[in-house]
């Protein structure tokens, strides 16, 4: 019985995977075309048409997108949206939630894979971690962008949790930028991800339901450089708590 289970999960995936591709592939002129917009408009454009994208991939393949407001959300106001980080299919719902102009910092690396890879470019403010004249530009790119009145999306750990507990270490950079700016944050919680697709890899996808949780806005005003390892930590802290409330982990 496994066995089977195991080759009919393995048929589902591979189904999944080319109907990825196909609705890309549909995608990608119209992403071409938007980019003739400029980066504000053609990029908002793009983000709007990554949303169809992912709507219609979601129905297909059997993943149900449910959002989860735990505190109201203003979706006229702009943000520093922070979420926890454990697999790739946390990128389809940062996408699916993206109700107000934004823009996800992402990894340098995924410019690689073709075609997904141009639409990546066009889409997200690209950081690699390893050369500090890139995080630098990221930076800049991502002040510059809260300064068009478009929201930002960081993962703060920076890299995949593989560990057993809700969180790994923040980076202080969505904190600092917060300061700087003024911008409130406003942390997320990706419930599901993991359950969806394993960061083992490709090959354990399932469908079933994809939450996302809003959690209530941070404000930053009046805060200092000074104070951001306090902010870090009571980010850090409310996340785990939230998630401790929808998953099971070890005892804290």
């Amino acid at each position: 019985m496994k066995l089977l289970v195991r080759s009919l999960q393995i048929i589902y995936c591979i189904y999944a995977l080319l109907l990825f591709v196909l609705i890309m592939l549909v995608v990608f002129p119209f992403v071409m075309v938007a980019l003739l917009w400029g980066k504000i408009r053609g990029g908002n454009m793009i983000y709007q048409l990554c949303r169809a994208w992912g709507h219609t991939w979601y129905f297909f393949v059997g993943i149900q997108h449910k959002e989860i407001y735990e505190a109201p959300h203003d979706r006229n106001k702009q943000y520093i949206f922070v979420a926890n980080h454990i697999s790739y299919m946390d990128i389809p719902p940062i996408v699916l939630i993206a109700h107000q102009p934004v823009r996800i910092l992402g990894k340098y690396e995924m410019v690689k894979i073709p075609v997904f890879g141009w639409i990546y470019r066009a889409a997200v403010i690209l950081v690699d971690r390893r050369d500090s004249a890139t995080r630098s530009k990221s930076v800049r790119a991502l002040k510059s962008a809260l300064k068009r009145h478009i929201s930002i999306f960081i993962f703060p750990e920076g890299t995949f949790n593989e560990t057993k507990e809700p969180l790994k270490d923040f980076y202080d950079g969505a904190f600092r930028i917060a300061i700087e700016t003024e911008t409130p944050i406003k942390p997320i919680l990706l419930v599901d991800t993991l359950d969806r697709l394993h960061y083992k890899g490709i090959f354990e996808l399932t469908p079933g339901i994809n939450r996302v949780v809003y959690l209530e806005e941070i404000p930053v005003a009046g805060l200092g450089l000074k104070d951001i390892q306090q902010l870090k930590q009571k980010v850090y802290t409310i996340m785990e708590n939230g998630l401790r409330r929808y998953r099971s982990y070890p005892s804290a």
